[in-house]
């Protein structure tokens, strides 16, 4: 049976997103292909048909995990309906989020899995948190423009460093307390003047 062009679109977007949500569930070495290819609804066999390699997989799925965070917040700088900073941080911080492993972002979600990755997945983690950084710059409007680089870096550590730990603690009350302390956080630090 042959396929149309669409259905192996199709077919490698799911692939692409089972690929994603495993590998922030379970890193880089403890998902496989065949666990990929079943959480995507194929055999490890069409899986090889769309990526050459489990590697060639993690390297899509950071890069689309980064270009998912990139548009998400360009979108939401863009909306003149809300306060972009607001929304993106308290969502960030939500619990919805923080318990969202497989399909949180992939800044908390996959970068320890890329330091630890080859030298290409890391190359292709840093033009994406560059475009992500890039794009938080645009909101910062407040700021003179040679300071909105580094409290752009800051803002996003900030997110992704306080996100891991109060996902990682135990007690939910505690994590909420983390999460709560970093949201204000985040939101006195980026509004802060330079």
């Amino acid at each position: 049976m042959r396929y149309t062009p669409e259905q192996k679109q199709k077919t490698a977007a799911n692939i692409l997103a089972a690929a994603g949500r495993g590998f922030r569930l379970e890193g880089y070495g403890g998902a496989g292909v065949d666990g990929l290819a079943r959480e995507a609804g194929v055999t490890s066999g069409a899986f090889y048909k769309h990526f050459p390699s489990k590697a060639a997989a993690f390297e899509a799925a950071v890069a689309a995990g980064l270009d998912d965070f990139q548009k998400t917040m360009q979108q939401a700088i863009a909306d003149p309906q809300q306060d972009w900073l607001s929304a993106l941080v308290g969502y960030y911080f939500s619990r919805e989020h923080r318990a969202n492993l497989a399909g949180g972002c992939a800044v908390p979600g996959l970068t320890g899995e890329v330091m630890r990755g080859s030298e290409q997945v890391r190359a292709v983690y840093q033009q994406g948190i560059e475009r992500v950084v890039e794009t938080l710059e645009t909101g910062l409007t407040h700021l003179d423009p040679e300071l909105r680089r580094e409290r752009a870096w800051a803002i996003l550590a900030m997110l992704s460093g306080g996100l891991q730990i109060a996902r990682a603690v135990h007690d939910e009350a505690q994590a909420t307390a983390i999460a709560m302390a970093m949201r204000e956080a985040v939101l006195r630090f980026a509004r802060a003047p330079g």
